[in-house]
């Protein structure tokens, strides 16, 4: 029986390669297709134009970014510098109260004036950071601030060593 197929198919190929089925297996076909709405999504042409809309839309909300103002930035500057300000001078006020625990009559003249040095320098700086803020006059703020700090370690261990001489020398 297989043999008879088979024979049937090969003498008359040329019948079944020629023909196309009609146009109600076609529709019958199309009717048990899923989703006849996807054919939109499926789109090229949709897609398309869905990445340019993004593609402008994304162009608009970069360019029209509050940001890229210079008074922005320069409010985001003097805010971001007063946050910095704060933290830093309250870990100087801190490292100052110790040093006046630490200290009875001993005064450091260098200290001092390295101290004083650092006071006016800060100054010319907060009235650059005022009329002019830049990212270089923060960070030169900060930096001032930071060497305070290092300065203020110094003296307090400066400080300890001197207390504690005495007590070596005692032994």
């Amino acid at each position: 029986m297989n043999d008879q197929l088979k024979d049937f198919v090969n003498r008359h190929r040329d019948d079944f390669d020629s023909r196309t089925p009609g146009d109600r297996v076609w529709q019958a076909v199309k009717q048990q297709l899923p989703g006849k709405s996807l054919l939109l999504w499926n789109s090229v042409t949709v897609w398309r134009a869905a990445a340019l809309l993004l593609a402008g839309l994304s162009t608009y909300l970069y360019v029209s970014q509050p940001a890229g103002s210079p008074q922005f930035a320069k409010a985001s500057l003097q805010t971001e510098f007063r946050d910095l300000e704060s933290f830093y001078t309250n870990e100087i006020n801190e490292k100052v109260a110790l040093i006046d625990n630490l200290t009875d009559d001993w005064d450091d003249e260098t200290f001092t004036q390295d101290i004083q040095k650092l006071d006016a320098m800060y100054q010319v700086l907060l009235d650059e950071m005022k009329s002019r803020p830049t990212e270089k006059v923060r960070d030169a703020l900060v930096l001032n601030l930071l060497v305070r700090i290092d300065l203020l370690n110094q003296q307090i261990q400066k400080l300890e060593k001197r207390k504690e001489e005495p007590k070596s020398q005692a032994s």
